[in-house]
């Protein structure tokens, strides 16, 4: 039967996946259909080599339906696929953290003259300093241990906080690193009250400068349902790894095969149920030692379907001395990675502002 192949439903197009032309950006539409019939897409005749079909259509909105149809001697068939045109996308890269909850008890219990006092906020700092790095720390309500809580985190550095949150954000990432995946299958309820009382806690101590909404939940995954929970609390893109374990995929945000397929070999793909971006990570600076982080990155650099947007990651508890697996060059892990893609030309973002960081595809500058 018809199968549009390239794009997919909610793919997200740029410059590197068609070509610029006066009025918008030609795409190649590409898919399979019977023999001995005829296919048209969007009214243009296409191109037949055996079940194969390719059309040129150029892209002229932010939003395009492509409807291909056929025709022929096994009848009639029509798909329609919706795409997004980032018109204005340019190279750019996030890097989250996940997992925070060590350092904030660290300056409660202490209560330095700084937040930069404390070492693990001053190495973000001196990344900042170095390469403008812009960092999304995403925390948690309590500790591993309900030693501590965010509750307990006092006020006093909430002009800090607002004084950095051009390039220093705090997320919701969950209420406590364990239980493992807790909201892979738990109600939108159960999220909905995590998130809104971690978003409190973080609006209380640090002030809405220093505020941003999540863009990674605790173990990628949530339920369909759960979506429309994050959207109207200001989630626009979540980030997770779409990687594929035999027949299935995981850390995806339960996305079905298809599109999770895709994300995997894409920078971003767009849930239009949802209005929610979903993007690939790149890079976990924590499991890739030092001299593989530039052989990974790299080759992501050349591909046009992964080298417009660079999704950088890490975990707080293992810069700390005390944890079980602390890594001592973590730092310089995260230095190496951020060093690369500067000197690539991507410029440091946060993915809640604008598209992804850039311009709204819509924007007509």
């Amino acid at each position: 039967m018809l199968s549009i192949d390239f794009p997919i439903h909610g793919a997200i197009l740029n410059h590197r996946l068609g070509r610029a032309v006066p009025g918008g950006l030609a795409v190649e539409v590409r898919g399979r259909a019977p023999l001995g019939g005829k296919v048209a897409v969007n009214g243009v005749a296409a191109r037949r080599a055996g079940t194969e079909f390719r059309a040129e259509i150029v892209l002229a909105d932010a939003e395009t339906d492509l409807r291909a149809e056929y025709q022929g001697t096994e009848g009639q068939a029509a798909q329609t696929v919706r795409v997004l045109w980032d018109r204005h996308s340019e190279k750019r890269y996030r890097f989250s953290i996940d997992d925070n909850s060590f350092f904030l008890r660290e300056i409660a219990r202490e209560r330095p003259k700084s937040l930069f006092d404390q070492f693990y906020l001053a190495i973000l700092r001196d990344l900042h300093r170095a390469y403008g790095a812009k960092f999304t720390v995403n925390v948690f309500f309590a500790t591993p241990g309900n030693d501590f809580t965010l509750a307990e985190f006092p006020t006093d550095y909430r002009g800090e906080w607002a004084d950095n949150g051009d390039w220093l954000r705090l997320a919701f990432h969950a209420y406590a690193e364990f239980p493992n995946r807790p909201y892979q299958n738990e109600s939108p309820g159960k999220l909905a009250a995590d998130f809104d009382l971690v978003a409190g806690e973080i609006l209380r101590l640090a002030g809405p400068d220093a505020y941003a909404p999540p863009t990674v939940i605790h173990w990628g995954m949530c339920q369909a349902e759960a979506l429309p929970v994050l959207r109207d609390r200001g989630v626009k893109v979540l980030s997770g790894f779409f990687s594929r374990h035999g027949d299935n995929y995981d850390v995806c945000y339960h996305l079905d095969r298809r599109r999770c397929e895709h994300a995997s070999r894409h920078d971003a793909i767009m849930d239009w149920d949802s209005g929610i971006v979903f993007s690939k990570v790149d890079i976990v600076c924590n499991s890739t030692p030092i001299d593989q982080i530039v052989p990974k990155l790299e080759p992501l650099t050349r591909q046009p379907e992964t080298a417009e947007v660079m999704d950088l990651f890490t975990h707080e508890q293992y810069f700390f001395p005390f944890y079980r697996n602390f890594i001592p060059d973590h730092a310089q892990r995260l230095d190496t990675a951020i060093r690369f893609v500067t000197e690539q030309g991507y410029q440091p973002v946060f993915f809640h502002e604008g598209f992804m960081g850039g311009r709204e595809p819509n924007a007509s500058n």
